[in-house]
Protein backbone atom coordinates (compact mmCIF):
# COMPACT_ATOMS: atom_id res chain seq x y z
CA UNK A 1 0.00 0.00 0.00
CA UNK A 2 2.81 2.27 -0.17
CA UNK A 3 2.29 3.19 -3.85
CA UNK A 4 2.58 7.20 -4.72
CA UNK A 5 -0.73 8.31 -6.43
CA UNK A 6 -0.27 11.04 -8.86
CA UNK A 7 -3.00 13.08 -10.64
CA UNK A 8 -2.31 16.15 -13.21
CA UNK A 9 -5.16 18.19 -14.22
CA UNK A 10 -5.62 19.85 -17.73
CA UNK A 11 -4.86 23.27 -18.46
CA UNK A 12 -5.46 22.98 -21.99
CA UNK A 13 -9.00 22.40 -21.73
CA UNK A 14 -9.48 25.07 -19.07
CA UNK A 15 -7.56 27.72 -21.86
CA UNK A 16 -9.91 26.15 -24.63
CA UNK A 17 -12.96 26.92 -22.40
CA UNK A 18 -11.94 30.50 -21.41
CA UNK A 19 -11.73 31.40 -24.98
CA UNK A 20 -14.54 30.22 -26.24
CA UNK A 21 -16.06 32.16 -23.39
CA UNK A 22 -13.98 35.31 -24.41
CA UNK A 23 -15.22 34.67 -27.84
CA UNK A 24 -18.86 34.47 -27.80
CA UNK A 25 -18.55 36.86 -25.26
CA UNK A 26 -16.76 39.26 -28.52
CA UNK A 27 -19.22 38.13 -30.47
CA UNK A 28 -22.55 39.19 -28.44
CA UNK A 29 -20.61 42.18 -27.68
CA UNK A 30 -19.79 44.08 -31.17
CA UNK A 31 -23.63 42.02 -32.16
CA UNK A 32 -25.40 43.92 -29.46
CA UNK A 33 -22.64 47.06 -29.29
CA UNK A 34 -25.56 49.24 -30.50
CA UNK A 35 -27.81 47.76 -28.57
CA UNK A 36 -30.50 50.94 -28.57
CA UNK A 37 -31.16 50.22 -32.06
CA UNK A 38 -31.61 46.94 -30.60
CA UNK A 39 -34.69 47.53 -28.44
CA UNK A 40 -37.39 45.02 -29.31
CA UNK A 41 -34.73 42.15 -29.61
CA UNK A 42 -33.44 42.18 -26.04
CA UNK A 43 -30.27 43.89 -27.36
CA UNK A 44 -28.82 44.96 -23.78
CA UNK A 45 -29.55 41.76 -22.10
CA UNK A 46 -27.47 40.32 -25.19
CA UNK A 47 -24.99 43.09 -24.76
CA UNK A 48 -24.29 42.64 -21.15
CA UNK A 49 -23.87 38.71 -21.63
CA UNK A 50 -21.37 39.39 -24.23
CA UNK A 51 -20.09 41.43 -21.24
CA UNK A 52 -20.31 38.95 -18.64
CA UNK A 53 -18.92 35.99 -20.82
CA UNK A 54 -16.10 38.11 -21.92
CA UNK A 55 -15.07 38.97 -18.06
CA UNK A 56 -15.35 35.54 -17.03
CA UNK A 57 -13.20 34.24 -20.04
CA UNK A 58 -11.10 36.46 -19.33
CA UNK A 59 -10.58 35.91 -15.62
CA UNK A 60 -10.54 31.91 -16.53
CA UNK A 61 -7.85 32.25 -18.59
CA UNK A 62 -5.63 34.39 -16.09
CA UNK A 63 -6.52 31.57 -13.71
CA UNK A 64 -5.56 28.60 -14.98
CA UNK A 65 -3.37 26.65 -13.45
CA UNK A 66 -1.56 23.03 -13.93
CA UNK A 67 -2.68 21.54 -10.49
CA UNK A 68 -0.57 18.12 -9.67
CA UNK A 69 -2.01 15.90 -6.26
CA UNK A 70 0.22 13.74 -4.89
CA UNK A 71 -1.47 11.08 -2.54
CA UNK A 72 1.96 9.83 -0.50
CA UNK A 73 0.76 7.40 1.76
CA UNK A 74 4.14 5.73 3.01
CA UNK A 75 4.87 9.68 4.05
CA UNK A 76 1.31 9.97 5.11
CA UNK A 77 0.29 13.44 3.32
CA UNK A 78 -1.09 14.52 0.17
CA UNK A 79 0.41 17.60 -1.54
CA UNK A 80 -1.50 19.96 -3.45
CA UNK A 81 0.63 22.02 -6.39
CA UNK A 82 -0.97 24.82 -8.41
CA UNK A 83 1.93 25.97 -10.95
CA UNK A 84 0.34 29.10 -12.23
CA UNK A 85 0.52 32.11 -14.56
CA UNK A 86 1.04 34.38 -11.19
CA UNK A 87 3.67 31.64 -9.48
CA UNK A 88 3.51 28.58 -7.76
CA UNK A 89 0.96 27.75 -4.87
CA UNK A 90 1.68 24.30 -2.66
CA UNK A 91 -0.65 23.05 -0.07
CA UNK A 92 0.20 19.82 1.98
CA UNK A 93 -2.27 17.81 4.18
CA UNK A 94 -1.65 15.50 6.62
CA UNK A 95 -3.97 12.29 6.45
CA UNK A 96 -4.47 12.70 10.00
CA UNK A 97 -6.16 16.55 9.36
CA UNK A 98 -8.80 14.46 7.19
CA UNK A 99 -11.61 13.84 9.08
CA UNK A 100 -13.96 12.15 6.18
CA UNK A 101 -14.12 12.29 2.14
CA UNK A 102 -16.95 12.43 0.42
CA UNK A 103 -17.73 12.66 -3.15
CA UNK A 104 -19.07 16.02 -4.53
CA UNK A 105 -20.95 17.45 -7.29
CA UNK A 106 -21.19 20.06 -9.71
CA UNK A 107 -23.26 19.96 -12.62
CA UNK A 108 -26.67 18.78 -13.81
CA UNK A 109 -27.17 15.47 -15.94
CA UNK A 110 -30.37 17.48 -17.92
CA UNK A 111 -28.12 19.98 -19.62
CA UNK A 112 -24.71 17.38 -19.70
CA UNK A 113 -22.45 18.95 -17.73
CA UNK A 114 -21.40 16.82 -14.79
CA UNK A 115 -18.53 17.06 -12.36
CA UNK A 116 -17.50 15.12 -9.42
CA UNK A 117 -14.25 15.34 -7.25
CA UNK A 118 -13.36 14.52 -3.61
CA UNK A 119 -14.65 16.48 -0.84
CA UNK A 120 -12.18 16.40 1.92
CA UNK A 121 -13.66 17.07 5.42
CA UNK A 122 -11.13 18.53 7.85
CA UNK A 123 -10.71 18.42 11.66
CA UNK A 124 -10.30 21.99 11.00
CA UNK A 125 -13.65 22.28 10.17
CA UNK A 126 -12.49 23.49 6.78
CA UNK A 127 -14.04 21.31 3.68
CA UNK A 128 -11.15 21.37 0.84
CA UNK A 129 -12.09 20.02 -2.77
CA UNK A 130 -9.78 17.60 -4.23
CA UNK A 131 -10.01 17.23 -7.76
CA UNK A 132 -11.65 20.10 -8.22
CA UNK A 133 -14.45 21.16 -11.26
CA UNK A 134 -13.03 22.42 -13.83
CA UNK A 135 -9.56 21.68 -13.84
CA UNK A 136 -10.87 19.00 -15.59
CA UNK A 137 -8.98 15.91 -14.38
CA UNK A 138 -9.17 12.36 -16.43
CA UNK A 139 -12.15 10.53 -15.57
CA UNK A 140 -13.85 13.60 -12.87
CA UNK A 141 -17.36 13.25 -15.24
CA UNK A 142 -17.61 9.49 -14.42
CA UNK A 143 -19.09 8.87 -11.16
CA UNK A 144 -17.86 5.31 -10.87
CA UNK A 145 -14.42 6.96 -11.20
CA UNK A 146 -14.96 8.92 -8.04
CA UNK A 147 -16.33 6.61 -5.82
CA UNK A 148 -13.07 4.30 -7.12
CA UNK A 149 -10.95 7.29 -6.20
CA UNK A 150 -12.67 7.70 -2.56
CA UNK A 151 -12.46 3.70 -2.15
CA UNK A 152 -8.49 4.32 -2.67
CA UNK A 153 -7.86 7.17 -0.50
CA UNK A 154 -10.05 6.05 2.24
CA UNK A 155 -7.85 2.55 2.09
CA UNK A 156 -4.63 4.87 2.19
CA UNK A 157 -6.49 6.88 5.06
CA UNK A 158 -6.91 3.36 7.51
CA UNK A 159 -3.72 1.71 6.38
Amino acid sequence: MDVVWTSQSNPGKQVMLSVACTVVGLVLLIGYGDYVSHAGTNGLAGFLLGALLLTAGVAAYLASSRQTVVVDPKARRIIIDDLGRFGRKRRTIAFGDIAEVHIGYLGKASNLVEWYYLALKLRSGENYPLFAPGRFYEGASDRATLTGWQRRLEEYLRA
